[in-house]
């Protein structure tokens, strides 16, 4: 719809005229509309022919032009199509007839035809034309129109609608300045009457905005707001915007010019700074501002005299501030502003900082400061943010931020967030080019590659076909960032645990290769891409560093992507699956210095599943020799971070520097070589797990069977009783779950053990041996808890009494009930999200995705930290006892007899898996893992030796021996209250090196059959 203005000629003293008002153009020029004002009545009617006296006057007036459609449920006939024929005419008049009966009547209307008819049914499209318009009444009319057409010419499908093209424009500022937000507005003209408009649509060159992130739209009643935040020079061009209600939209366009967008200025300066106190010293202050931008220096509301700096790319000036007194003590800040003269609002500050003693850190770049002090500098030129460094205690200044980025290539990151595929190649090609001529100030800006990064993430998710153009300027860019020139940036990227950019870059290459559309190659001097075809074999010599060979069986026509990247070891983190992030290490997402990536990295695409895989790797550094591991990128290890990982890859020989691997998958492959670990540690753990395990099922057994034995004469106490009930179960819990761990090993693969295999594992199976293990290790511990407990209470309540039922209800309660319960959470909270397990190689709760293993982790190192007290309490009993104990007074004895109960507390309440800590806060730690996997996979040996066969009465039993009991007026039974037995004989004698044992006889009651314990007193 088209607004036009139409001018009427003056016509004075002339004779009688006719004058016809037609209304016939479709045309979207401006309509000339002659409107005659006679003194003398004249015809009303429309379309007739009046006779006037000759005073006549002309005026002007807007005629909107209201462009309407619908659809007609009647066959189209190509004669429809010739506005020359008699169907074309006929139905044309008919329309025209009801458009005049039923729009006439609308104020301001000043005519209505058809304009053109078309296929789908018959699309009729016609003109109103009016000089005031209401949306309002027209929705009314158009239901009288529709019906009136349905009852005359044919049912009319679905709704009349009307477009209104304004010949106004959207409202665009002036002026503004990148950085800030950009405000259009977009409303009808004042005899424009929309009414409360139901939605609003803005489209920005041909695309349409959604509402979210840069872009908020606001609608309200008839007008509509778009609010472009953060504006940059690349959001200059044509918007347009769609006012809707019902079926009647308003449509205004609007441009935004180049001159409406203008570079923010940059003020540069130190926003804080420390300096020491020297009367009468100058402090310059410096601050700087692209030109043609001019800045003054002020101190509250005093502004500040400036001299001109010479030499410099940008308009600087210079304050001199001369430190007047330093009398007193403590620190004095003084603020300092830098603002713009025009625009004014533009501003930034500088605090100073006076001190009195004397400086630890100075440097001609961050200046002087006490430790811990905060001193910032400015960016470079063309750079915005800042760098911030901390003062250390050695006296140097130590960079802790550094937000500096390159303003092109952050105004190329805010356009990135709107970026759609249609726009991909011209983007890429642009920051190809900054990135080029910003080479140098790139390489050292960690904030500016992390961009780069966020860029090219952006342009890989939005990509759906990238040619050999794109593929190149991409390419180009990602050169630029792994050069040698960038490695401390990169190191500092990885160290940073919230930074992941390392990951992203590879993922993002990742996915554009498998986007990449034809055959080509790409070369730039540290990156080869080759994209190709190949039939069952292919191999390849690339780059003469790497070769790759590639097996397929009976396929054809098959594409494959190579991408040799000989510089990324600068850019990837050199941590593996088994590196330590969490729960004790979350400092760096870095790995420790035992790894070093020595190949090249090379990624691998094709478009069908290839099994055999062969590649030989040229070493990167011959000297190193120890352990070659041929790794793949795992992008979803330690919570999507990322890691080396090895699964599915085995290595096959170092020969001459030449490292050969055969891996069954492809993507982005190298090798790491170990600087200091020694290449038997896992296979050596493992041997020590299964011999240990062995040995602690026979021991066990063992221990049950002995136990069995000699059940009746040794529990004839309560204390007695639940010792060896303690016992006995905590046999029979680590029994069943060494049983279920052997299970859960034979139902997963193990890479050493059958390298190159498949091991994902089968869900139903592991599960369940999975979730046997995890009750019973904890039904483990309990039962140790158990044990602890009962000698704590022995040992501070001696006196005190507790049946066999309760002290039974007790430990079953504690030893079965507490583990069921954590299982069963873990299982109801994990599994139904498919994170109750690990994903490959071993049967065991899952970490990574749900942290399912804190629930075995966190109960069993709770219970061998109250282990370790009730020992330690155990151990300052007995060495006050032996305080006034002239016999034990020596302190060669007192030694001997805390290391014994060490020795023999240890494995009965699982201490040694304290070590457990130990592995998981240095996981590279030899003496650890080994001596945690010794202690651990033989405590049911420890448990036979310690629990069983060095009690004495047990011995005596098996002996056929009749233990030596005490003797009095009344036939008692001799009950050791010992430190970890308990057991009905002398053991407490025996942890203290002694015979003699100080007896407490006990009120007799109902369960002791008129006979009295007697308990040690330690």
């Amino acid at each position: 719809m088209t607004t036009t203005t139409a001018p009427t000629p003056t016509v004075t003293n002339s004779s009688p005229v006719a004058t016809t008002v037609m209304n016939t153009s479709t045309a979207t020029t401006p309509v000339q509309i002659t409107i005659t004002t006679v003194a003398t009545t004249v015809a009303t009617t429309r379309n007739t022919t009046a006779f006037l006296t000759p005073t006549t006057k002309a005026i002007t007036e807007t005629v909107f032009k209201v462009e309407m459609s619908m659809r007609l449920d009647k066959d189209y006939t190509p004669e429809l199509s010739d506005t020359s024929s008699t169907v074309y005419k006929d139905l044309k008049s008919q329309i025209d007839a009801v458009i005049l009966e039923e729009y006439g009547g609308i104020p301001g209307y000043r005519g209505g035809f058809v304009t053109v008819f078309s296929e789908g049914s018959i699309i009729t499209k016609y003109v109103l034309q009016t000089t005031q318009v209401d949306f309002d009444q027209i929705l009314v009319e158009n239901q009288n129109f529709r019906k009136a057409i349905n009852s005359r010419i044919a049912p009319v499908i679905g709704a009349v609608s009307a477009i209104y093209q304004s010949s106004t424009s959207i409202i665009i500022p002036e002026l503004t300045y990148t950085g800030a937000s950009l405000y259009l507005k977009c409303e009808p003209p004042d005899s424009f009457s929309v009414g409360l408009i139901s939605s609003s649509r803005w489209t920005f060159n041909g695309q349409e905005i959604k509402d979210g992130g840069r872009f908020k739209i606001t609608t309200s009643n008839s007008m509509s707001m778009l609010e472009v935040k953060k504006v940059i020079p690349a959001d200059s061009g044509p918007y347009s915007c769609t006012l809707n209600k019902n079926n009647l939209e308003f449509q205004q366009k609007g441009i935004v010019m180049e001159g409406n967008i203008k570079k923010a200025p940059v003020v540069r300066l130190r926003s804080e700074f420390h300096v020491r106190c020297v009367t009468g010293q100058i402090q310059p202050l410096k601050c700087c501002v692209q030109r043609p931008y001019t800045i003054k220096w002020s101190q509250g509301k005093d502004q500040l005299t400036s001299d001109s700096v010479t030499g410099e790319d940008d308009n600087c000036i210079k304050h001199d501030y001369k430190l007047e007194s330093c009398s007193g003590s403590g620190e004095d800040q003084i603020i300092f502003t830098c603002r713009v003269d025009n625009p004014s609002n533009y501003e930034m500050t500088s605090t100073m900082t006076i001190f009195k003693e004397n400086f630890r850190c100075n440097d001609t770049q961050y200046g002087t400061g006490l430790e811990e002090d905060r001193t910032s500098i400015e960016c470079d030129i063309g750079q915005v943010g800042r760098r911030l460094a901390e003062c250390q205690e050695t006296g140097e200044w130590k960079l802790v931020e550094d937000t500096c980025i390159v303003i092109e290539i952050n105004e190329l990151l805010i356009e990135s967030q709107t970026l759609d595929k249609e726009g991909v190649p011209d983007f890429v090609g642009r920051i190809s080019k900054a990135v080029q001529k910003e080479k140098q100030n790139i390489e050292k800006s960690t904030a500016t590659i992390s961009a780069i990064v966020d860029i090219l993430n952006t342009v890989a998710n939005v990509s759906t076909a990238v040619d050999e153009t794109v593929m190149q300027n991409i390419l180009d860019t990602v050169d630029v960032i792994i050069g040698e020139d960038s490695r401390e940036s990169w190191v500092i990227l990885n160290a940073n645990e919230t930074s992941n950019s390392s990951s992203k870059l590879l993922a993002s290459l990742e996915s554009l290769s498998s986007d990449l559309q034809g055959e080509f190659s790409v070369r730039t001097p540290r990156i080869l891409l080759n994209r190709m075809t190949f039939d069952d074999f292919f191999m390849a010599d690339l780059n003469s560093s790497i070769v790759l060979n590639i097996t397929t069986n009976s396929m054809s026509n098959v594409y494959i992507t190579t991408i040799l990247l000989s510089t990324l070891n600068i850019v990837m983190p050199t941590r593996n699956s088994t590196f330590d992030v969490s729960p004790f290490n979350t400092t760096s997402n870095e790995t420790a210095s035992d790894n070093a990536i020595n190949a090249a990295v090379l990624l691998v695409k094709t478009n069908v599943k290839v099994q055999n895989v062969f590649l030989s790797y040229d070493k990167l550094n011959s000297s190193l020799t120890m352990h070659p591991q041929c790794v793949f990128w795992n992008f979803t290890l330690f919570d999507n971070i990322g890691a080396w990982d090895d699964e599915g890859c085995k290595f096959v020989s170092d020969i001459n520097n030449i490292v050969t691997c055969s891996c069954n998958h492809l993507t982005s492959f190298s090798i790491l070589m170990a600087t200091d670990i020694p290449p038997s540690l896992r296979k050596a753990l493992d041997i020590i797990t299964y011999v240990g395990v062995g040995i602690s099922l026979a021991s066990l057994v063992i221990c049950l069977v002995i136990e069995g034995y000699v059940w009746k004469a040794i529990t004839r106490n309560s204390t007695a009783f639940m010792r060896h009930v303690s016992i006995v179960n905590t046999a029979l819990s680590l029994l069943i779950a060494d049983i279920c761990f052997i299970i859960g090993a034979s139902i997963a693969n193990n890479p050493l053990e059958n390298p190159g295999g498949d091991y994902e594992l089968p869900l139903g199976p592991c599960s369940t041996a999975t979730f046997f293990m995890h009750f019973f290790y904890l039904a483990l511990f309990f039962w140790m808890l158990v044990s602890g407990l009962l000698l704590f209470y022995r040992t501070v309540m001696v006196f005190s009494y507790m049946s066999k039922s309760i002290m039974l209800a007790i430990g079953f309660c504690l030893g079965y009930g507490c583990p069921l319960i954590i299982a069963v959470i873990t299982v109801a909270v994990t599994a139904p999200g498919n994170g109750y397990i690990r994903k490959s190689e071993a049967c065991w709760l899952n970490w990574f995705e749900t942290k399912a293993l804190l629930a075995m982790v966190i109960p069993a190192l709770t219970i061998v930290f109250i282990n370790i007290l009730i020992v330690i309490w155990v151990l300052y009993k007995m060495l006050k006892r032996g305080v006034g104990d002239a016999a034990q007074s020596d302190e060669k004895n007192t030694l001997v007899v805390i290391t014994r109960c060490l020795v023999i507390l240890t494995p009965l309440f699982g201490l040694t898996w304290g070590l457990g800590v130990g592995t998981m806060v240095s996981s590279t730690n030899e003496a650890i893992h080994y001596a945690f996997a010794f202690f651990n996979s033989l405590q049911g040996f420890f448990i036979l030796l310690f629990g069983v066969l060095l009690d004495s009465k047990t011995r005596s039993l098996l002996g056929r021996k009749s233990p030596r009991t005490s003797t009095g007026s009344n036939s008692t039974r001799s009950t050791g209250a010992g430190i970890s037995s308990l057991s009905g004989n002398n053991f407490i004698g025996r942890l203290l090196g002694r015979r003699n044992v100080y007896h407490v006889s006990q009120a007799t009651n109902t369960n002791s059959s008129g006979a009295t314990e007697s308990f040690s007193n330690i």
